[in-house]
């Protein structure tokens, strides 16, 4: 082979490679976008043919390593179908491949293997060829609660679902969110809300996520989730029968959804002098094994051809473990910070941040000899009845956790808690949902006009109060019930 490469040379002064390459990249009908390695160069001549006939498109990266690495690399060479030579010193018999070493003068990038693992080697390469882009574009939108959750975050995620590419949640199942369907709502515990509204979009839980395997692999069935189309990250924690069995006091302590949301998120810390294997990880889940992949690879994928990306925060920010009221608030950060370092995902790459609230918010209903947290002014569904015009008995009956169906609080719209939780998000815009809840006119609206002029009002104060724009208005719990006001 050393010999017929040298005829070549001498024969078309290093051209024959660039021929050969032209020649492959018409048999693959080449649109002009293709990334192309090839491998590998071995004299200079071939080097500036191919530079001529692709100019600054080429970059020449160099891999070099000490002699005695290259040694000891040929010795483990069992993959060839060629007879190989008996030793490296035969090879660099070789004129042609004594002088490889000085292509390093000529290179763009020169790399020491030998310093580095194969994928330090791949990465650094990629970097140079622009696989990683030369700036973190603002590709991703986040979708957060700004009150005590049930704030209807999953049908504005559903909305919204078919503009992404890749839909992303974290949390746990402690917290539902319901989608319009015909002739029955589905309620998403772990999937992405947009799963089946966007049937074409890859999927991720993200590694600070917790899940209940029965309830996702249930969900993985009913929406018909493909392997390849669900990444589940490998340090996911699986929640276990005792994590769910040790917080069945706090449902009537605190009104909890004992899910067993916070014993195991407790168990990632308490459990880090265990063995890896033995903590009930994704990855150590067989029934989650097809769907195991780090999530970071999906992301990169997305980052890397500028997909756009949603990410599906859970519960509210009233609820945060550090922001909320101690001790009636969820075992994690809520906000979109906390929401994104669940995620693996940085700050900069963030477009828009959606935050949810409902015009009367909501908590569970108080559990015997407890209660599950204080809210600013608690009135009656009576009365929400009365100054709206629904029917009472439609509040009560709709008015149920998605998770544990218990009776929900209500209160009125909280300005102060508002204020505060646009202040922990930084909303770029809001999404206010329940406004037929303000007046049961706005159901039959189907444009920002049509709304009750009291309504309208009652909008504008909430954009001065959050700083942040109204634009996702939803007037009913339906598949077209969304008053759409972005500019984006």
């Amino acid at each position: 082979m050393q010999a017929a490469g040298e005829q070549l040379d001498q024969q078309t002064n290093g051209a024959w490679v660039v021929s050969a390459l032209q020649a492959r990249l018409n048999e693959l009908q080449d649109d002009g976008n293709r990334i192309v390695v090839l491998d590998a160069v071995r004299i200079p001549d071939q080097i500036n043919a191919i530079r001529r006939g692709y100019g600054m498109g080429v970059i020449h990266i160099h891999l070099e390593a000490p002699t005695e690495v290259l040694e000891a690399r040929y010795r483990t060479r069992t993959d060839s179908n060629m007879k190989e030579l008996p030793d490296y010193s035969a090879v660099m018999e070789n004129a042609t491949e004594r002088q490889v070493a000085s292509l390093a003068d000529l290179a763009d990038v020169v790399i020491s293997s030998e310093r580095c693992t194969v994928e330090d080697v791949l990465l650094r390469a990629a970097s140079h060829i622009g696989v990683f882009g030369r700036t973190y574009s603002r590709t991703v939108d986040v979708i957060v609660g700004g009150q005590y959750g049930s704030e209807g975050k999953g049908q504005i995620a559903a909305y919204l679902a078919e503009e992404y590419e890749l839909l992303v949640r974290v949390g746990g199942p402690n917290a539902g969110h319901t989608v319009w369907e015909d002739p029955k709502p589905y309620t998403f515990h772990h999937l992405p809300s947009g799963t089946r509204r966007n049937p074409n979009a890859r999927l991720a839980i993200g590694a600070g996520a917790v899940v209940r395997l029965p309830t996702l692999l249930r969900e993985i069935g009913e929406c018909q989730v493909e392997a390849s189309r669900l990444s589940i990250d490998p340090q996911v924690m699986v929640i276990s029968d005792e994590d769910v069995e040790s917080e069945s006091h706090l449902k009537a302590a605190m009104g909890s959804t004992g899910q067993g949301v916070g014993a195991a998120t407790a168990r990632r810390i308490l459990d880090r002098h265990r063995r890896r294997s033995d903590v009930t990880l994704a990855e150590n889940t067989e029934a989650l094994r097809p769907f195991v992949r780090p999530v970071a690879d999906a992301l990169d994928r997305a980052f890397a051809g500028g997909e756009p990306v949603m990410l599906e925060g859970t519960q509210g920010t009233g609820l945060s473990l550090y922001h909320g009221r101690y001790p009636y608030v969820t075992s994690r950060d809520t906000t979109v910070a906390g929401c994104l370092a669940e995620a693996g995902i940085s700050p900069s790459r963030v477009r828009k941040v959606l935050m949810v609230c409902r015009t009367y918010p909501i908590r569970v209903q108080d559990p015997e000899d407890g209660t599950s947290g204080p809210m600013s002014r608690e009135i009656s569904w009576e009365t929400v009845a009365h100054r709206s015009g629904l029917p009472l008995d439609e509040l009560q009956r709709v008015e149920r956790t998605s998770t544990t169906h218990r009776r929900r609080r209500v209160g009125e719209f909280d300005w102060a808690l508002l204020r505060s939780s646009a202040s922990l998000n930084a909303p770029t815009d809001i999404a206010l949902t329940f406004v037929d809840y303000l007046s049961v006119q706005n159901r039959t609206a189907s444009r920002v006009e049509q709304l009750q002029e009291e309504s309208l009002r009652f909008i504008e104060e909430v954009e001065r109060v959050a700083a942040a724009p109204v634009s996702l208005l939803s007037v009913r719990f339906e598949y077209r019930a969304i008053i759409d006001r972005r500019r984006w």
